[in-house]
């Protein structure tokens, strides 16, 4: 009777299990969703060799991406000692050496496991394509010797090279409109959506040797020499872009000082750009070491030069003038300077780089009508220097420029570009967008997450919490009905 009893408890615990076991496993496959777990992040380095300086910007996005476009954002921004890489020319090794501070603030961010996978990548813009010009052998070595540091870093280094002056502008364009969600953005629904494309903004850079504009135009692009196509997160792009070399800031300043020399029949050259009371001594030969000034220095000049400030805007209006080639467009439709097709300008534009940090001292970026500004910039031409110095200590090094910088910015703007009073508001000053700065590195980096493989999200089943807690509650009675079935054949007798 005893043993009959055993059985029976001994079948009866082994038929609970394996019911308990088997609704287990209905409530683990049944209702189960799924997921997708959240994608790995990838790196991106990129550096941006100006002719002044250059920088090192860390962007980060997530390994899946939207329409084969990484959603990238701004990780770090880091400035390089010293100035642009081609004012290493006599000495290329110290170019490399120079990026090797900002390198390792960027390899101790992003981690070690994905140093191998982090594409790098050097940019040179104006400043280089002007050392080619006048040295290609020189701006070789540059290369070599940036590459070679580069090379040694336990990243994916994809090369240094020359950025095209339209190159830059586009990728300008791309930074701005994507960080401005004008390229794509997250609605409330949970979508990445794309907004209509008159909603785009144009680009206006300046640096220190080239400045570039960049929009989209309201018809077609006439000369396709300055159009850019490009396709981004599902949708082509084509956007008028022209880079004038020779007509940034710091060669704008070089090119004005050498026609204020050669206008000069002797040492001392009076400049009506600067500040009244301000003197300075220079050599001739630095000027003409530019290759943007084309003529060659008068023999007389073997002394140095004394130049002294007048602080007559109408006269640094007049001077400034006479580096464009405006009579090149005479008679011509859809012309900007130099004999240069544009379209005319159309729509909100930002204005970034020196433009920003001209207008800024200036206080000219709040928006101000065409007449506070330029009433603005006048009244600051006409200042004594040494008022000049004592409103703005610790500016000395560009001080003495704003002047020259603002009238510059706006004879290029209204009678470069086409800007009119009406216009004048669609212009915004400004440094950063959405806390990126803004240039073309970010650009850059959205265009190469086109070419990088997305990695494959892993992928797990979920279920609700009520079938989770059923499927544990009958997972314990399995395990407890299997555990009395094994006591109760360890106590029954052996036969």
């Amino acid at each position: 009777m005893g043993l009959t009893w055993k059985n029976w408890v001994l079948t009866a615990l082994l038929g609970a299990a394996a019911a308990s076991g088997l609704t287990t496993l209905i409530l683990l496959l049944a209702e189960a969703t799924s997921v997708l777990l959240p994608a790995d992040t990838k790196f991106g380095i990129v550096f941006d060799a100006g002719s002044s300086h250059t920088s090192l910007f860390v962007y980060r996005w997530p390994a899946g991406k939207e329409n084969s476009t990484g959603v990238v954002s701004q990780a770090l921004a880091c400035r390089v000692r010293g100035p642009g890489i081609s004012s290493y020319a006599s000495n290329p090794a110290q170019a490399g050496e120079s990026l090797q501070g900002c390198l390792e603030e960027a390899l101790a961010l992003i981690p070690e496991a994905r140093h191998q996978e982090t594409p790098m990548f050097l940019g040179a813009t104006a400043g280089m394509r002007l050392l080619s010009q006048k040295n290609s052998s020189q701006a070789g070595d540059i290369f070599a010797a940036v590459s070679r540091v580069l090379g040694q870093a336990p990243l994916d280094f994809w090369g240094a090279e020359l950025l095209a002056g339209q190159d830059e502008g586009a990728l300008g364009w791309i930074t701005i409109n994507y960080v401005l969600g004008m390229l794509i953005k997250y609605s409330f629904s949970g979508e990445w959506i794309r907004p209509l494309e008159g909603t785009l903004v144009g680009a206006l850079d300046m640096g220190g040797a080239s400045t570039q504009i960049t929009f989209v135009p309201g018809g077609p692009i006439l000369d396709k020499s300055t159009q850019a196509t490009f396709r981004l997160y599902g949708s082509e792009h084509r956007v008028y872009t022209h880079s004038y070399l020779c007509f940034g800031r710091d060669q704008m300043l070089t090119r004005l000082l050498a026609r204020l020399v050669e206008s000069s029949p002797g040492p001392l050259v009076r400049h009506p750009c600067y500040h009244s009371g301000y003197w300075t001594r220079l050599s001739p030969a630095t000027l003409y070491e530019s290759p943007c000034v084309h003529t060659t220095p008068p023999p007389d000049l073997a002394w140095n030069l004394t130049v002294e400030g007048t602080g007559n805007p109408g006269a640094c209006v007049s001077a400034i003038r006479g580096l464009f080639n405006f009579s090149s467009c005479e008679g011509r439709r859809h012309c900007a300077f130099d004999g240069v097709y544009q379209p005319p300008v159309r729509g909100r534009f930002y204005a970034f780089s020196n433009f920003y940090y001209t207008f800024y001292f200036l206080n000219l970026t709040s928006k101000q009508p065409l007449a506070t500004v330029n009433a603005t910039i006048w009244e600051f031409c006409q200042r004594p220097w040494k008022q000049v110095e004592a409103s703005s200590p610790g500016q000395d090094r560009w001080l003495q420029d704003y002047c020259a910088s603002g009238l510059y910015i706006l004879t290029l703007l209204r009678e470069g570009y086409g800007f009119r009073e009406e216009t004048w508001p669609d212009i915004e000053f400004h440094k950063q967008a959405g806390g990126t700065d803004i240039g073309w590195t970010l650009g850059y980096m959205l265009n190469l997450t086109g070419v990088i493989p997305a990695e494959v999200p892993a992928r797990w089943r979920a279920q609700s919490y009520g079938i989770w807690a059923a499927g544990v509650v009958f997972a314990g009675l399995t395990l407890l009905a299997t555990l009395g079935a094994v006591a109760v054949h360890l106590l029954r007798p052996r036969g």
